[in-house]
Order: C-alpha cells, then structure tokens, then sequence
C-alpha cells in the first residue's frame, strides 16, 4: 500500500484540514458575495456561523455545495434530469470519465446527482491553471478535488505528470475505495465534438503496464454524458475557436480562466441532462488485447466515444443549429418556430464581435458548437453499419 503522503501536493484536503480551510474562506473578501449566491435568504453573520461550523468533507459537501447546486439549477435551468443510475453499485467505486463543456459545472452536476441517489461522491481531477486563487484551493480541495498538473512541451515532465496522476487515480480507486471524475480530454470541448483523447487512455494505464486489459478493467470506466440546450461560455469558446483558427493558436488572456467559471456557473443554460452510460466491459476491452499499445488506447477512446454520443441528449438548438449551418429543413419537426427565433435572437449574440472578426466564419463556429454532437452521433451509426 503506498503512503498517502507520496500524494501530498496534490491530493484533496482531509477531514482534519477542514476546519482551518473554513475559517480562510470566511476571512475571504469574496465571501459576502458566495454567501449571497449559495443562501440568497439567509443572514451574513448566519451563513459565516454556518461555515466555520463546517468540520468534515461530508459535511462540506452536503450543508454548502449542495445547496450551491441547487442554486445554480434553481437561477441558470429550466430543467436538470438525468438518467443511468442503474448502471451504478452503491458498493463500487468507478472511474468516471466524462465530456467535458464546462469548467465547474459537468463534474458538480454529476456530484449532486450521486448524492441525490444516495451515492458517496468522488473526487475531482481540477487543473493546476485554476487553482491560482487561495480562496478557488479552499473551496476545491474541501470538495474533494485534487491537483493535475499540465506541463509544457518538455516530453520527461510531461511523462512524470502523466505517470504520477495514473498512480493517484489507482491509489485512490483501489486504496482509498473512492471513485473519480476526470474529463475525456484535456480542456473543455470547445467545438462541439466530445472525443477523447488516447492520450487520456494511456496515462491510465502508465500505473499497471504489465497487462493492458487489467489496467483499464479494474478501473470500472462508467463514461458520463452531460448536455446542456445553451452551451456554457458558447459565445467565448466561438471567439477562441476563431483566434485559434486564424493565428494557428490560442494564448489565454490573464484572468480567462476565473471569468469562464464564473460564466458557465451563472449563464442561462435551459435544459441540462446527464447521463451515467454502461461501465465498460472487461469482453469490450479483451477484443483489443492483441493490438499494439497504441492500437488498443486509440479502440478504447473511441468506445468511450461511442457510449458519450449515444448518450448526449440533442435539442431542439442542435437541430435548429444544424438545420441553419447546412441550408436545410430536415429536422424542422424537431423544434417550433419560436425555438428557431430563440436561436437567431442568440446568434446577434456575435454582432459586438463582427467588426473584428469575420461574420460568416464567426457563425459558422457558434453554430458548430451545437450542430457537432448530431455528427457525431450519425457518425458513429455510420461506422456501426459498416462493422
């Protein structure tokens, strides 16, 4: 058994931690405002007592954050469903693997729902990028998230991030007996297209890599699904997508990280569904055991893939936006006609933009955003048929 000290810098606070973490996040200057957000009926000096009265993770999660979800459900939905419980052992631990559009919000949602169905939630890959504030640490960390790092182009640091964050998520799975949340990718998916990346496979097999299959099997990978009707950040991530078109890249801007958080926690986003899929399979992952290795990473991420783009729950928006992206009427009975004024209204969204970017291509990437996930599923009929 490894010694959880190994994991100290970037593993989630323990109990013990708790009460100090409480007491930073009250001395916060930001405090008033999250308290006003979280408990919009309750007094200051109230909320504060609440906090600091906090003492466990448990109680962290079930007397703040998930009141922090309701609120955000309650102001920014008009409905949250989901679906896939039974799939799910209260008795196992899983290796969620999810898509992922929003910073904060995909791994919170599916954290609330497991609570909800009496489930202990998991802990939380979070990217060291957005732990720069003291006050985003206290609040993660008591949240049961935990460090990854994203080192640069260097190939060495790269390869001990990667191998140290596929030995944490084993420890935890198999030692600290607590499931885990991580995306299918590096970063959110900005063009509508949940695929993901082999990279992602292969690091989770850097921690047993004498056989491929039991690496990936005793993991129990349960792909989660979640579908927003109006994509978080649609409006920044079109932006990104077009500097990164014309310049060839894209460099953050100081501060973008905190701003998308904050607009994908408080933007309208309608009907949001999530969805837990069918574990993987240890027969699913054995029918690749004689490729090679880079054979067997790329299979599986496509049979995560699978799972995500049968699971993702398409609206009216992603007809309406492939309907108007390709000049066509074929899914016209999927949505009404004030459904299409809602999205049109949307699209003016752009108009402060146009003068320095390109209308049509500008467009073009919005409507991407919500058309991408109709081809992705016809995709994959398509390869189904074949095979």
């Amino acid at each position: 058994m490894k010694d959880s000290r190994t994991f100290d810098d970037i593993r989630p606070y323990r109990d013990d931690e708790i009460p100090a973490a409480m007491q930073r996040i009250v001395e916060s200057t930001t405090f008033p405002l999250l308290a006003s957000y979280v408990f919009p009926n309750r007094d200051l000096g109230e909320v504060r007592q609440l906090i600091k009265s906090v003492r466990t993770i448990g109680e962290f999660q079930s007397r703040v954050m998930f009141y922090m979800n309701e609120e955000i459900i309650r102001r920014t939905m008009t409905r949250f469903t989901w679906s896939g419980m039974e799939h799910l052992s209260p008795e196992q631990k899983y290796l969620f693997i999810g898509n992922h559009r929003d910073i904060v919000l995909d791994s919170s949602l599916m954290e609330y729902v497991l609570y909800k169905n009496g489930h202990e939630t998991s802990e939380i890959t979070f990217g060291a990028n957005l732990m720069q504030s003291p006050l985003i640490v206290d609040i993660g960390k008591a949240n049961k998230m935990f460090r990854v790092e994203r080192p640069g182009n260097n190939l060495r640091e790269f390869y001990c991030a990667s191998a140290r964050l596929s030995e944490y998520i084993r420890y935890t799975l198999r030692e600290k007996h607590q499931s885990v949340w991580i995306a299918q990718r590096n970063g959110r998916t900005k063009d509508g297209l949940d695929l993901t990346n082999q990279g992602v496979v292969k690091m989770l097999g850097l921690s047993k890599s004498d056989n491929k299959v039991d690496a990936l099997d005793e993991l129990h990978i349960v792909p989660v699904a979640i579908s927003y009707e109006w994509e978080p950040c649609d409006i920044l991530k079109a932006l990104e997508l077009y500097e990164k078109k014309l310049m060839g890249h894209y460099v953050k801007k100081p501060g973008e990280d905190v701003n998308s958080i904050l607009t994908g926690i408080t933007q309208f986003k309608g009907n949001v569904h999530l969805h837990f899929c069918e574990p993987l399979q240890r027969e699913e992952l054995a029918l690749y055991d004689g490729c090679t290795q880079g054979d067997f990473h790329r299979a599986v991420a496509r049979l995560i893939d699978r799972r995500i783009h049968h699971a993702y729950r398409l609206m009216p928006n992603n007809y309406i936006a492939h309907d108007l992206r390709y000049g066509r009427s074929e899914y016209a009975d999927r949505y009404t006609a004030q459904q299409k004024a809602d999205f049109l209204h949307h699209l003016e969204s752009l108009q402060p933009y146009e003068e320095s970017c390109d209308p049509e291509q500008l467009t073009d990437l919005l409507l991407g955003i919500y058309a991408n996930p109709i081809e992705s599923f016809l995709n994959d009929e398509a390869s189904q048929s074949i095979h």
